[in-house]
């Protein structure tokens, strides 16, 4: 737990800056900043009395956005892009994930043949096949 004089700060999620200190950062006006909430760019925090509050990954996403509009690209625009960059992130983790899972299943097969009981046939245990595509498996059990 943090303490009073914890100097890690904040996580990157907690929302702590109100709308000026937001504007502030990010360089943009807080009408802007409402606007953007409004046509769910992004979606502040709120505290108990319904005032926003900002966190700094929400911060982070203002400049992206910010830096796009500034380039010229409209609203819509911005929209399509960061939910591409949502659903890129999202399958690079799950990506991640598969491959952990795919190391993870090579190890067990291979432990599974370097320690089988020597009275039980190679053929109960499942075939282990590399393939030519790099990170592929093909697992099967064998015919009994």
């Amino acid at each position: 737990m943090a303490g009073p004089f914890d100097t890690r700060g904040p996580s990157p999620d907690a929302a702590v800056y109100v709308i000026s200190v937001a504007a502030e950062l990010t360089g943009l006006h807080p009408q802007t900043l409402r606007t953007y909430e409004r046509v769910g760019l992004i979606t502040p925090g709120r505290t108990a009395g319904g005032g926003r509050r900002y966190s700094a990954r929400d911060i982070d996403q203002l400049r992206e956005i910010a830096e796009l509009t500034a380039a010229g690209i409209g609203i819509e625009g911005v929209r399509r892009i960061m939910d591409l960059e949502h659903r890129s992130l999202a399958l690079q983790q799950r990506n991640a994930e598969l491959q952990a899972e795919l190391d993870a299943t090579r190890e067990a097969l291979r432990d599974a043949l370097a320690h089988r009981p020597a009275t039980m046939p190679a053929s109960r245990l499942p075939a282990l096949l590399q393939t030519d595509a790099p990170g592929s498996l093909v697992v099967w059990r064998r015919g009994r």
